[in-house]
């Protein structure tokens, strides 16, 4: 019998692009889906960009870029974190990719061998314990919990560290929770770390400016971070422009030579049109990145104020990203007709096709008790979506 091989076998789908593939079979067959499942913003790409990634098509950018980016984007990048995150980092030192996941995938194939141990604090993206699996990395599950604000203290990472940890993944804001990292917390963490030769944190930070806190911090701020420190970020959450598939790494120059010579074998370098609109997204003026910004944070506060009128949801308040993870597990048990919840992830396929609306299971996050909804949506959208759940939720007995 054919057979796929065990480095394949060992990952499981996407449970995001699982759902979003659901609703939208669903909607071709004319039901109205309302769709929170994707962490895609709703917003077009700001014109200012796509004008930029006209002018590069009409000056010929249609060739081969270099593999790690084309100088001048990598020059835009450094510029932006000297300017916002007050690191300094050379050309060099940074990385282009085909989008921040390959930026994530990129630093873990290259830093983790055979056994070595991931430390990922749950809930987490749903790739992380994936790609490490795929390095041949064992993941390191910390849980959280909605009690923390669904964030790792330092005593929890001490405590999970072993001789063969090699990599803390954290990403602040934070998919699929939007919590996100005080300066003293990450302070926190950063000393855990230096204390342990040979640990390496990839930081997040692709939901950097979809923040409400007023100011993003970074672990690779704290001294003895930066050469300990992988930022990843893009311009896929910031400028809506997850379709233009462009991330970056700032790492020391050591690890992205070693991702470099990676993605020259896998994909060579990212698009070239691409790469022109994402260095006019970081060197264009930025007030279309607060315009978004507010926009979410408007919708943040009422998809909170909502569901925490939802008899059986605890909602804790997100102070970054576009995401809400409420705790359902007061419905686990529960029964509409022959229909029984057991878990998260029968409650949402229940309000895919009860309510019509589409989440994601916190099974596939690593926290069972809660599910996520995307608030990247109108606020009609919301509304709409919050009383249908409700509706739904108050058929389980």
């Amino acid at each position: 019998m054919p057979q796929l091989s065990d480095r394949l076998n060992r990952l499981s789908p996407s449970a995001t692009l699982v759902m979003s593939q659901k609703s939208s079979e669903m909607k071709a067959q004319g039901i109205d889906v309302i769709n929170l499942s994707v962490g895609e913003p709703d917003f077009n790409t700001p014109e200012a960009i796509k004008e930029k990634a006209k002018q590069a098509i009409n000056e010929n950018y249609s060739r081969y870029s270099p593999v790690p980016g084309y100088p001048s984007l990598r020059k835009a990048i450094s510029d932006k974190l000297l300017r916002e995150n007050g690191l300094q980092y050379g050309i060099n030192e940074i990385l282009v990719s085909n989008g921040a996941k390959q930026c994530v995938c990129n630093a873990i194939m290259a830093l983790v061998n055979d056994g070595d141990e991931v430390i990922i604090p749950a809930p987490y993206w749903v790739s992380y314990p994936q790609m490490a699996k795929l390095a041949g990395g064992v993941p390191v599950v910390v849980p959280t919990g909605f009690a923390q604000d669904f964030k790792m203290t330092a005593e929890q990472l001490e405590a999970a560290i072993t001789p063969h940890t090699r990599m803390l993944i954290l990403c602040s804001p934070s998919n699929p929770t939007g919590s996100v990292y005080t300066k003293e917390e990450l302070q926190a963490l950063a000393e855990v770390v230096k204390r342990h030769k040979d640990l390496y944190v990839l930081a997040d930070e692709i939901y950097e400016h979809i923040n409400y806190t007023g100011h993003h911090e970074s672990i690779a701020q704290f001294e003895g971070m930066r050469e300990r420190t992988i930022i990843i970020n893009g311009v896929s959450k910031a400028y809506a422009m997850t379709g233009w598939r462009i991330g970056f790494m700032a790492a020391p120059e050591w690890i992205v030579k070693g991702c470099n010579k990676l993605q020259g074998q896998y994909t060579s370098g990212a698009c070239s049109v691409s790469q022109k609109a994402a260095e006019a997204a970081y060197t264009l003026p930025q007030d279309c990145v607060e315009e978004m910004r507010q926009a979410f944070e408007r919708r943040r506060d009422l998809i909170v104020s909502l569901a925490r009128e939802v008899p059986g949801l605890e909602v804790n308040v997100p102070q970054g990203a576009f995401y809400l993870f409420p705790k359902c597990d007061s419905y686990f048990g529960k029964r509409c007709g022959d229909r029984i919840i057991n878990n998260s992830t029968d409650l949402a396929l229940y309000l895919l096709e009860d309510a019509h609306v589409a989440t994601v299971s916190g099974d596939a996050f690593g926290d069972p008790a809660c599910f996520r909804m995307s608030y990247a949506t109108s606020d009609d959208n919301i509304r709409e979506a919050i009383r249908r759940i409700s509706v739904s939720l108050a058929k389980l007995q």
